[in-house]
């Protein structure tokens, strides 16, 4: 239902997000969304929302693993 929603999908490696029943609440929110992950790209000087698709990097345990 936001932009930092859509986001987060995408670092995790969704190729597409779905603003679904969030209209019903705000009937702007995939305009909204889409001006967020825009600012969100241009604040992090990326030229495509592809360089986020699954940018998510996890931390490796001591162990290594």
């Amino acid at each position: 239902s936001t932009a930092n929603d859509a986001l987060e999908f995408i670092i995790a490696g969704a190729a597409a997000v779905s603003i679904g029943t969030a209209n019903f609440v705000n009937p702007l929110a995939p305009v909204e969304v889409l001006e967020g992950i825009e600012t969100y790209l241009v604040d992090q000087a990326m030229g495509s929302i592809d360089e986020l698709v699954g940018s998510l990097q996890i931390a490796a345990d001591e162990d290594g693993t």
